[in-house]
Formats: structure tokens, sequence, C-alpha cells
């Protein structure tokens, strides 16, 4: 395994806990808006009438052949913040995003939003 240089790439690929069980497929990535940095990536889950995205940090990603290792717990995963399969980030929830994870959320200077999908 290597680290996600440029995770954009994977989308539709599987993603996996720490353990190698699969969650979901990687929908689609965050990144910083200082920085543009891949901050989270939001996975398919759920059963087929009722999938959603839910948000997983990248920090400490691999990738392998065909899929994205996370370093979080699957648990952890399916009980985190999550839009509708065609819904968006209101910038209100971002702050949840990062405190379900225990991660520190410093919105921009200005107040600006610190997520944005790419």
């Amino acid at each position: 395994m290597f680290e996600a240089g440029d995770i954009r790439e994977w989308r539709g690929h599987d993603v996996v806990d720490e353990k190698g069980r699969k969650m979901g497929t990687l929908e689609s990535v965050y990144v910083d808006t200082a920085t543009d940095e891949a901050l989270f990536a939001t996975v398919t889950m759920g059963l087929p009438t009722r999938r959603r995205l839910v948000f997983v940090p990248l920090v400490g990603a691999t990738v392998g052949p065909g899929y994205l290792k996370v370093i979080h717990p699957r648990n952890l995963v399916k009980k985190a913040p999550s839009i509708d399969t065609d819904g968006v980030l209101a910038a209100e929830a971002e702050p949840a995003v990062f405190a379900h994870y225990g991660l520190d959320y410093v919105p921009g200077a200005g107040g600006e939003r610190r997520l944005a999908r790419r």
C-alpha cells in the first residue's frame, strides 16, 4: 500500500476500514479551502433503497489494488454526519463533521467555509 496522492482518481473504488472491511464506495472528495488538500471523502453507504453519503477523514488513508483504506473503524464511520446522495454539505454542518472524529474545526479568517467539494 501507499499513500493516496490524487485521491480524486479513486472515485468509485471500494473504501475499507483499518481491518480491511468494506464500508462502501468513494463518491467525492472535500478539500480544505485554504490549502486545496483533500481532507474528507464521502462514502456511499446504506441499503440500496436508502443510500447516503457519509463523511470520513482522509488523514492517514492509503490505497491498495482497487481500494482506499481509511484509519477509522467502520462503526465510527457509519455514525458520522451524512448527506443525501444528491445533497450538499451545509456550511453550518461542517463543525459537526470535524467534531465526530475529534478534529479541530477552524473556519477561514473571514468566517469562510473550511470544506469544498471537488
